[in-house]
């Protein structure tokens, strides 16, 4: 398989939602010295939120002007319409971009993005170099593809035959047939014992011979991830998924809405109330920036399925709204109403 190295490589960063995407790029921009990049981030929900994580970076060969994101829509299911465009967006950039890392919605499929690489006007410029997906080592150990929900859990396990029927392990599973290489995340949360049975869990889902990584916190050297040279789009036909035979599909599994709270006034206050709503009502994942009275940090909050992570991760900028939103997002039929209480309470 022969590469032109005059057109621009691409990596593919997909992954369930809260697997550590965000984190695994912000890691690898600011380890990639003298690369100057671009980013096109897919949200799945109405605020831009992991955007907004990258533009604060501050990496002066990625600056915000070379960050699209793409909202209010599944790439995969948008592409002539939203991808292409940001495409030659970036292709107009000067001094010109060395590499472009994709993060795709945490529902999306690759294999419709990776294939829009195959179009002329594409494929003439751009090629992608590799799709690395990235999976929630602490959840495969706990035997689910993602840290979601109990419920969705008991009736996977109480009938095997809904095991591809899972709108969530079907995800899972051709987000890794597409992969060139896994990313295991949260290892640093695995003992020996835990990480095996994560590795074995990905192992299983793996349809052809593909290298398994482990990383704690998104830190991994960006050698092993970028310049694979591999022009997926050439290969893309031959990793076989469960949607090959269908012109379309669509999210009808999922809902995500927008939250808006008032400023707060104890951020683990509102980390236990998230826990307790991602609990009681099937939330998979619940991610923003909230305003803590008196402070003059923004509160930057990740939640996955109990989990929750928060930390103040740059001053607000003068001038600049201080607004407390939350993206919510769950499986289809969640009761908003309950959680926008629960949350505000």
């Amino acid at each position: 398989m022969s590469v032109n190295f005059d057109r621009i490589p691409c990596t593919v960063v997909t992954g369930f939602l809260g697997a550590g995407k965000t984190t695994l790029i912000r890691n690898l921009i600011e380890k990639l010295d003298g690369k100057r990049l671009a980013i096109i981030v897919n949200e799945f929900g109405d605020v831009g939120i992991d955007g907004e994580v990258l533009k604060g970076c501050g990496i002066e060969t990625c600056p915000e002007d070379n960050i699209i994101e793409l909202a209010n829509g599944c790439i995969c299911c948008t592409v002539a319409d939203d991808f292409v465009p940001a495409i030659d967006q970036i292709l107009s950039r000067e001094p010109r971009v060395d590499h472009i890392l994709i993060e795709t919605s945490g529902l999306a499929l690759p294999k419709p993005l990776v294939q829009a690489f195959q179009w002329p006007d594409v494929k003439a410029r751009v090629t992608v170099d590799g799709v690395i997906a990235v999976v929630d080592g602490l959840a495969l150990a706990e035997g689910r593809v993602a840290d979601d929900h109990e419920a969705l859990e008991a009736q996977r396990q109480a009938d095997g035959s809904i095991d591809h029927d899972d709108p969530v392990e079907e995800v899972f599973e051709d987000q890794v047939a597409c992969a060139d290489m896994i990313v295991l995340t949260k290892t640093d949360l695995l003992d020996s014992v835990g990480l095996a049975a994560a590795r074995d869990r990905v192992s299983a889902h793996l349809p052809r011979a593909v290298k398994i990584v482990n990383a704690a916190n998104g830190a991994i050297d960006p050698v092993v991830l970028i310049g694979l040279g591999l022009a997926v789009e050439d290969d893309i036909e031959n990793r076989k998924t469960h949607h090959d035979d269908e012109l379309d599909h669509d999210h009808d599994d999922f809902d995500s809405f927008v939250v808006d709270l008032p400023a707060i006034s104890d951020a683990d206050g509102l980390a236990a109330r998230i826990s307790a709503t991602a609990e009681a009502e099937n939330v998979l994942r619940i991610k923003g920036f909230v305003e803590v009275a008196d402070k003059p940090m923004r509160l930057q909050v990740q939640a996955v399925g109990s989990r929750v992570n928060h930390y103040f991760d740059r001053a607000w900028a003068p001038g600049e709204t201080r607004q407390s939103r939350l993206v919510v997002i769950g499986e289809k039929g969640i009761d908003r109403e309950a959680i926008e209480r629960m949350l505000a309470a």
